[in-house]
């Protein structure tokens, strides 16, 4: 029995998002690597900006009770960061770029200099919960990138 002649074929960029468009100018292509790097940075300014907010709110006390506001600005903040950075960057390994940051803050906050001085002392609720908080939010969210499908979340896996 014969066969039909096969008609050749070829992925179109719509179906492979790893191919970039054909015909995307040069300028189009660093503009959109410009506002990567960019994205990648407000992340990590973001970070530095929350951490530092956290750690001067990790001693507010009300009535002479500590408050815990900074714990949960800690799990928010980092819910959020954990968010932005992948779909900023457009890459799934960016939500490390702020949880790495973060992080570095806290143990250089809870680690002591030589003269003493702490920013968190292990005497402080808010503090040992705003590190456990903020620390398991990013964790949760670097869950999510890992078990997510390529592509299925916006921004991500296209380029």
């Amino acid at each position: 029995m014969p066969s039909l002649p096969s008609l050749p074929m070829s992925a179109s960029p719509e179906l492979n998002p790893d191919l970039p468009p054909a015909g995307r100018p040069a300028v189009l292509t660093a503009l959109d690597v410009v506002l990567r790097v960019v994205g990648g940075l407000v992340a990590v300014a973001g970070a530095v900006v929350t951490a530092v907010l956290e750690l001067m709110l990790a001693t507010l006390r009300v009535g002479g009770v500590l408050v815990g506001v900074s714990a949960l600005l800690a799990v928010l903040a980092n819910v959020a960061l954990g968010w932005f950075a992948p779909r900023a960057v457009g890459r799934r390994w960016a939500f490390a770029l702020p949880a790495i940051v973060w992080f570095m803050l806290m143990v250089v906050a809870a680690g002591g200099t030589s003269e003493g001085d702490v920013l968190i002392a292990n005497n402080n609720w808010v503090g040992l919960a705003m590190i456990f908080g903020g620390s398991v939010a990013f964790a949760v969210m670097g869950f999510r990138m890992i078990i997510a499908p390529r592509g299925a979340e916006p921004g991500l896996g296209r380029r």
